[in-house]
């Protein structure tokens, strides 16, 4: 099951890589996708939506929750 959330601040291939780095240093096997056109990034495998926020926040974007 995946889900999508609501991410800015992210504007080109770097910023959608430092999202990916930093849910995978959370939880390695999950699975991210980042559709920077849309401001958005879907999860699957990775349901703890508290610290998906805590590293999308750390990396330097701003966290909007659910799509």
């Amino acid at each position: 099951m995946s889900t999508t959330y609501i991410v800015d601040g992210m504007t080109c291939s770097h910023c959608a890589q430092a999202v990916t780095n930093a849910l995978k240093s959370v939880k390695d096997s999950a699975e991210i996708e980042v559709d920077l056109a849309a401001k958005k990034v879907i999860v699957s495998g990775f349901d703890d939506e508290s610290a998906i926020e805590e590293a999308i926040e750390d990396a330097g974007f701003d966290f909007k929750g659910r799509a």
